[in-house]
This record gives C-alpha cells, sequence and structure tokens, in this order.
C-alpha cells in the first residue's frame, strides 16, 4: 500500500507526451478517441459514432490553443462505474460527468442509480462497482469490520452539511407549543429534541412506539438524529454485538428507510419522522405532509458529510486512475460553489433528471439555491446548506473520520473502549489526504484550480469546532477523541458496554 501510495506522489506530476491520446469535448460533451487519423466522438450516453476524419495534426492544433486543460496520466483502467443515491449530495459525480471532467482525464464513466446503501456498498466490494457515493461511516466500518468487512478507503470528500430531521404534520403540531417563537411569531430555530420529549412521553404512556427513520445503521443520519435527540433528552438507544438493532434502552425506536422512500413511508404512519438528506425533507414540505424541524447545519455548523468510497485494493492497483477520478471530482465541486453558487440553477437542472436525483426542480432548488423551507412559506435564508467545495469542504480530514467513530463507540456499535491513537490510525487506513493533495497539485499545475483554495501544509485535523457552532455547546477536538466522548451526557463512555438490555461498568 506504500508502494502504490509512493507511486501516486510521483505520477501526478508525470503527464502523457502531447502526441499521445487526450480527450477533445464537443458541443455535447463528447470525447474523441482514434488512430490513425480517423476519431470516434463518443457521447456521455455511450452513444458511439463516426462525424468525420481529422488528422493529429488538426486535433494537436486545436489542443495547443487551450490555455488550461487536463492532461493525461497513464490510466491503468479507463472504463470506470460509479454508483450513488438518489440525493443532492452525489451532485460532484454527475456535474464531473456532464461537464466532461471525466472525459477531460481519459475516464469512460457510467453512474448508476442504486436501490439502497448496502446494495452500494456491497457494489463496491465485490466489484461490480468502481466506487461510489458513500456514506461517510461506511468505509470506516467496513474497515473496521463492524457489518461486511472491507479495506475501504477516501480520496475525496464530497460535500458538507446537506442533511435535514422532518418530522409529520400532526408530530409537528403537538411539537408547537413547546417550540419558542421569534418576535414575528415564526418558530426560533434551531429547534431543540426538547421540544419534541413531551410528545414522545405522552406516546409512551399511551403505549405508542415512537419510531423515527434513518438511512442506514452508519449513516451520518443516524447519528444527527441521534445526536439531536440526545442533546433534546431522549435516549436514542444503543446497539451491541448481539442486539443491532440499535434500539436497547430506546425512547425513540430508530430504523432505516431508503432515501427517497422517506416521505412515503411517513405519509403512511410507519414512522413519524426522519433524518435524510435532500431533496427529501423539502419534497414533505411540498407534498404537505410534514415540517423539517433543524437542518444539520444549525445542528453542527459545516459538519462533514458524504465520501467518495473506492476499495484499497482498486487505489493500489490503479493509481493513476484514482488520481484521475479524484482531479475531476475537485473539478466539479470547485464548479457548484464557485462565484458565489452561481452554477447552482444549472446543478439542479441536471440533478432534477431521472438518471440522477429524479425530484421537481422547485423541490431541489428549494436547499440549493441558498434558502430552506420549514414550514409551508416558512423559507429561510442558508447559503450554506449545500457546500461542495469551500471551506476545504472536500479535503479528507482525519478528525472528520474520528468524529464519526466517536459516534459508534457512542451508542455501542463499537463496543469496548479503544485508545485515543487506534481512532487516529483507523483514520489514516481510511482517509487519504494525500492522494487529494497529489490530483490537486496537478490541477493547480494545469491551471484549473487555484493554489490558495488547498490546505496543503495541513496535518489532517481541523481547528475544534467552537462550542457555539453546535448544537449542545460542547466542541469537538479530533485530537482528543475519548475526552470529546466523556464529554457528552449520554451516550457510553469509559470502559462502559452494554451487556443484555443495559449499560454496564
Amino acid at each position: 500500500a506504500n508502494e502504490a501510495l509512493a507511486l501516486l506522489t510521483v505520477s501526478a506530476h508525470e503527464a502523457l507526451p502531447q502526441e499521445q491520446s487526450r480527450s477533445i469535448r464537443s458541443t455535447h460533451s463528447s470525447r474523441a478517441t482514434g488512430s490513425g487519423g480517423f476519431f470516434i466522438f463518443t457521447h456521455p450516453k455511450g452513444e458511439r459514432r463516426m462525424t468525420r476524419r481529422l488528422t493529429a495534426a488538426t486535433v494537436m492544433a486545436g489542443l495547443m490553443g487551450t490555455t488550461a486543460m487536463a492532461q493525461y496520466l497513464d490510466l491503468e483502467k479507463d472504463e470506470l462505474k460509479f454508483g450513488f443515491i438518489k440525493l443532492t449530495d452525489m451532485a460532484p459525480l454527475a456535474i464531473a460527468y456532464e461537464n466532461g471532467y471525466f472525459e477531460d482525464e481519459g475516464l469512460f464513466v457510467t453512474l448508476e442509480a442504486q436501490a439502497n446503501w448496502k446494495v452500494l456498498l456491497d457494489g463496491v466490494i465485490d466489484g461490480q462497482l468502481d466506487g461510489a457515493h458513500m456514506l461517510a461511516g461506511q468505509p470506516l466500518a467496513a474497515t473496521i469490520g463492524y457489518g461486511t468487512e472491507a479495506h475501504i478507503i477516501t480520496p475525496f470528500s464530497m460535500d458538507l452539511n446537506g442533511n435535514g430531521i422532518t418530522v409529520s404534520n400532526e408530530i409537528w403540531e403537538e411539537m408547537k407549543p413547546h417550540v419558542p417563537l421569534m418576535d414575528d411569531g415564526r418558530p426560533q430555530h434551531p429547534i431543540s429534541a426538547a421540544s419534541l420529549a413531551p410528545v414522545v412521553e405522552d406516546y409512551k404512556d399511551q403505549g405508542i412506539p415512537f419510531n423515527m427513520g434513518m438511512v442506514f445503521p452508519v449513516s451520518t443520519h443516524n447519528y444527527e438524529l441521534r445526536y439531536w435527540l440526545a442533546a433534546g433528552g431522549l435516549e436514542p438507544g444503543y446497539y451491541s454485538p448481539e442486539n443491532i438493532s440499535g434500539q436497547i434502552g430506546a425512547d425513540v425506536l430508530l430504523s432505516v428507510t431508503p432515501p427517497p422512500q422517506m416521505p412515503a413511508t411517513m405519509e403512511a404512519g410507519t414512522i413519524f419522522g426522519y433524518a435524510v438528506g435532500e431533496p427529501w425533507n423539502q419534497q414533505a414540505v411540498f407534498k404537505g405532509i410534514g415540517v423539517p424541524v433543524i437542518t444539520d447545519y444549525d445542528m453542527w455548523k459545516n459538519n462533514p458529510e458524504k465520501v467518495f468510497g473506492i476499495t484499497a485494493e482498486f487505489a493500489e492497483e490503479n493509481p493513476n486512475t484514482t488520481l484521475a477520478l479524484t482531479k475531476a471530482l475537485i473539478r466539479a465541486a470547485i464548479w457548484l460553489d464557485e462565484n458565489d453558487n452561481a452554477n447552482r440553477p444549472e446543478a439542479v437542472e441536471i440533478l432534477s433528471r431521472s438518471e440522477y436525483v429524479g425530484a421537481d426542480y422547485d423541490v431541489i432548488a428549494n436547499s440549493m439555491t441558498g434558502f430552506f423551507e420549514f414550514e409551508k412559506g416558512d423559507r429561510r435564508p442558508a447559503p450554506d446548506f449545500n457546500v461542495f467545495f469551500r471551506y476545504n469542504a472536500t479535503y479528507p480530514f482525519y478528525s472528520d473520520a474520528i468524529w464519526y467513530l466517536t459516534q459508534m463507540r457512542r451508542w455501542g456499535q463499537i463496543a469496548e473502549a479503544k485508545p485515543d491513537s487506534w481512532y487516529v490510525d483507523m483514520a489514516k487506513e481510511v482517509y487519504k489526504p494525500e492522494i487529494y493533495l497529489a490530483a490537486a497539485r496537478l490541477l493547480v499545475d494545469e491551471g484549473l484550480a487555484n493554489e490558495a483554495d488547498f490546505p496543503w501544509d495541513s496535518d489532517g485535523f481541523k481547528a475544534p469546532t467552537p462550542t457555539g457552532d453546535i448544537i449542545d455547546g460542547i466542541g469537538y477536538d479530533g485530537t482528543a477523541p475519548n475526552a470529546y466522548i466523556d464529554s457528552l451526557p449520554i451516550g457510553l463512555k469509559g470502559e462502559q458496554t452494554v451487556i443484555g438490555n443495559e449499560v454496564q461498568g
């Protein structure tokens, strides 16, 4: 693995000679390939057609007039299939595809929506997918052996923020008497789960289980929903090696529902609310069936979200391909955030297509273009609800990985206490900033990115999160994971474990 990473760093500064094949994009973001003067333009959808004969000299003359362009690396594999779930934060994949950034790197990429997060993860592990838009907890959990065991890495973090917690209209009406109001009569945000606690207690008294949905046991949404509930004094439940329901000792029973099915599942009464990424919170508003009560930005300002995951084996066997795909994703992220989100309306149009997220343009635009709607008509500015590049969003920080691991330990998915050094070691097994920076260096050298936009001297740890940026006022320092875990009022601490139906130790 170390030899492969060394090769990545060296190969980042070695482009193929100009006379070798490079990509040419037509007005349809096509790529030209060919030999002996014959070029076939390949449409992104896979359609191949001969358009005309071009001599190599003609092609090179056109290329020489380009002031900034991607340089081909000596790719080990150029035909790739990537998976995603229908969420707006898959946007870097869609934009890298539609804007021709993959093709600029010599990559023929197919993007394929997956039914759920487990199917997606299994596809990457068994090689049906070369990589995927992943929950940040998935490569970490797989690498430490929680669930399906496999060494998965990430060279690229896909975004910050982007999630919310929504409750049904009926639950919202029961919560409202406990929610503080602003002078104009609208709810004061962020809304604490303390306003939900009396409702949960009432249901408990009636013998009605209070069910809420999240998308996967190691998802950000699971940990954010748990964080919000615990910050409001509600027990979200524990996991144990013998009981992986996550409902041990729970006041609120959390279960898995795939993101696109969240609104319908809540409308059917199976769950009373959920935590999910966009556009499925705004979909509840548009359908008139629910009210988002908090965004994850309001819970933890600029919290880490999805990652792009590949197997360690893929990275070792395909170091230049790994660099190339990372370059394309960085360019897509830059495009999504540049000029104060000026490209977001175009991005929304792309994402609204059935092959990507497939939700109405207005539903996706509600959050992607700088606003977020809570109650119908209560539309508030949220310029950083979706962040794809600024604030070093795409850099895979070790401290982000460690936060996820602390939450796994907090709720019993990691059954026994680990030393601080273990958290750091596991983060470094999965998060690969060295690959990211090698790709970024190539982009800067090619004139496709700005030197100042990357944290070249980072040690992989963000500065501690200020207490004012987190809903419970408890700061996070990734260099001290056990101290952080012990500072949280609800959850496992120290040497505690879950035995049977109770916390011991």
